[in-house]
């Protein structure tokens, strides 16, 4: 059984691309269930009622991240 959830998208910070449905691949800070926001890049519908699969970063993930990025 699933459980409840919520979600507040505290900062949108980039689209990365867009299909023929209108779903986006979007870089986002997002709080879940009231905790702490964190980096967040997945696909969401128009007006972000629904969401596909997708990762969290903490800072330091992002950070990480970022550097091995940068140093490609």
């Amino acid at each position: 059984m699933a459980q409840e959830f919520s979600y507040e998208i505290v900062e949108e910070i980039a689209v990365l691309s867009e299909n023929q449905k209108g779903w986006r691949k979007e870089l986002n800070l997002v709080s879940w269930n009231g905790r702490p926001p964190k980096f967040d890049l997945r696909d969401w519908s128009a007006g972000h009622e629904k969401m596909g699969k997708g990762i969290t970063l903490t800072n330091e993930e992002f950070e990480t991240l970022s550097n091995a990025i940068k140093s490609m």
